[in-house]
């Protein structure tokens, strides 16, 4: 299967891990070789409640033997869709109270960018420094990594970058400017959080000069930092808040969710501002709706900041020179990058699934399923321990 994998499949890099997954479980992964990998990545944050899931797989089921695509999203009133929906409006603040439904969080980012322009009138978009909000052509545009951007261009105009927790660089935010585009926790970044109330003096920046403020939750929402969303942490509420990852439980899906007034620009003047096929598609909106269900009904929440104090006790080694991060949405950051990729392939090799980021190369990311146990977490970070110290020796 590797062969065909690495022969048909398009990658995204050179030396792909190329694992053969038979089958998942819980926090586990299984290839083909009956070999069983502690999962520490869950999919880069999207298996929220674990592989498997016995409740989404359900609603799955019971979805298919029901309907799957009828119509393109907008169009037909659905169940699933309608369900969450109304779920998500319930458990946010006001005003955020209409979500249009898409197929990842990076065309939800395109829609909010788009959103921004139609609801201001104006064209500017601010983002941050070293943030990674997706790779369409609207996410991709966010980006100042040039190594990353330059073989594309050219890329969306009247786009500025602001530092992360820079409070100088406020003043970049104009009457000119559509909206401005942050990550709640910075992701490729490193795991870094907004400090010192930046995040509210960007709201309050915003409400001086009439942006929208659209906060991209798609690594931090769904119980990952503790919170339904990271920015109920900051005590602030955004124009957009933008969503996908752990949202589907495991199955592809975007979303953004905006005030009434501001989401419903998008439905005339044009007609259809945003459209897409298979936005809302019952089946993942139903694994959807599950996995927001089992997240508001569990303690999961209040376990992942607890699971978050496990981790900061264990992993304490010479290499490791930091934890960043909150809840499960974790980076042990270690001296050397060197090291980090080191430690993340010979994990593998000992049954412990570990990942990079984006931006930063001294960091291993750490975002297990919310379902993880505490024996789960200190088996994983005892061979996380054991790696860092042949490491160490060598």
């Amino acid at each position: 299967m590797k062969n065909d994998f690495l022969k048909y499949q398009a990658q995204t890099s050179p030396y792909p891990l190329g694992l053969e997954i038979s089958h998942a479980s819980g926090s586990y992964i299984y290839d083909t070789n009956g070999k069983a990998y502690l999962d520490f990545v869950a999919g880069v944050s999207a298996v929220s409640v674990g592989h498997s899931n016995p409740k989404i797989l359900q609603a799955i089921k019971e979805q298919c033997d029901k309907y799957l695509h009828v119509m393109v999203y907008g169009e037909y009133a659905q169940g699933p869709a309608v369900e969450l929906t109304r779920l998500l409006a319930a458990n946010l603040p006001d005003p955020l109270e209409q979500t249009y439904l898409v197929n990842s969080g990076t065309e939800a980012i395109d829609g909010a960018i788009k959103l921004a322009r139609r609801a201001t009138g104006r064209t500017q978009i601010i983002a941050a420094k070293n943030a990674y909000h997706g790779n369409t052509f609207g996410a991709l545009s966010l980006m100042d990594f040039e190594e990353r951007v330059a073989p594309f261009r050219p890329v969306i105009g009247d786009i500025s970058h602001i530092g992360f927790n820079n409070f100088e660089d406020l003043t970049s935010i104009t009457e000119q400017t559509a909206g401005v585009v942050l990550e709640t926790i910075q992701g490729g970044a490193g795991f870094i959080q907004p400090q010192n109330g930046w995040l509210n003096a960007v709201r309050e920046r915003c409400n001086k000069v009439g942006a929208l403020l659209i906060l991209d939750e798609i690594q931090p929402g769904f119980g990952r930092t503790g919170k339904l969303f990271g920015f109920e942490n900051y005590d602030i509420i955004p124009d957009v808040v933008v969503m996908g990852k752990g949202m589907g439980g495991g199955m592809p899906i975007g979303a953004f969710t905006a005030s009434r007034n501001h989401m419903q620009l998008l439905s005339d003047n044009p007609k259809m501002g945003h459209i897409t096929t298979f936005g809302g598609h019952p089946v993942i909106a139903a694994a959807a709706l599950a996995t927001l269900t089992q997240i508001l009904e569990s303690s999961l929440m209040d376990e992942a900041l607890k699971k978050e104090q496990l981790f900061r006790k264990l992993l304490k080694h010479k290499l490791i020179t930091e934890i960043r991060g909150k809840g499960l949405m974790l980076a042990a950051i270690v001296n050397t990058g060197a090291v980090a990729n080191d430690a993340i392939l010979t994990a593998q090799n000992e049954g412990l699934i570990l990942f990079w980021l984006l931006f930063e190369e001294k960091a291993i990311r750490i975002t297990p399923p919310l379902t993880i146990s505490n024996e789960e977490i200190e088996k994983g970070c005892l061979i996380l321990l054991k790696v860092l110290d042949k490491i160490a020796t060598n």
